[in-house]
């Protein structure tokens, strides 16, 4: 029995670590830095990427490390009041989602 307890208990917390790794944010030095490595995009580009996407007005932004992948998030609020989330790989400004907040 706590044979099986320790080994549910490492399932869970190899589970929460590897989430721990999926999903990273970027503090805004090394963001700085992959901008002047050339590994993402400039914000300002990324931005107007993500506004010609879904016009309005940009209310915040945020850059995760997913799987590997540098993420750009940015919420814009169209002229209806409604919010947006548009999701871009910030090396390149592919769209990767572009989706009505809920």
């Amino acid at each position: 029995m706590n044979k099986a307890i320790a080994l549910t208990c490492a399932a869970f917390l190899s589970l929460g670590s590897g989430a721990l790794l999926a999903d990273d944010d970027v503090r805004l030095d090394e963001a700085n830095t992959l901008i002047e490595q050339g590994t993402i995009m400039n914000f300002e580009e990324l931005n107007q990427k993500a506004l010609s996407v879904q016009p309005g007005t940009i209310t915040d932004t945020d850059l995760e490390k997913v799987y590997g992948r540098y993420v750009y998030q940015v919420e814009i609020l169209d002229g209806q009041g409604q919010e947006w989330d548009v999701d871009m790989d910030a090396s390149n400004g592919e769209v990767l989602e572009h989706k009505q907040d809920n």
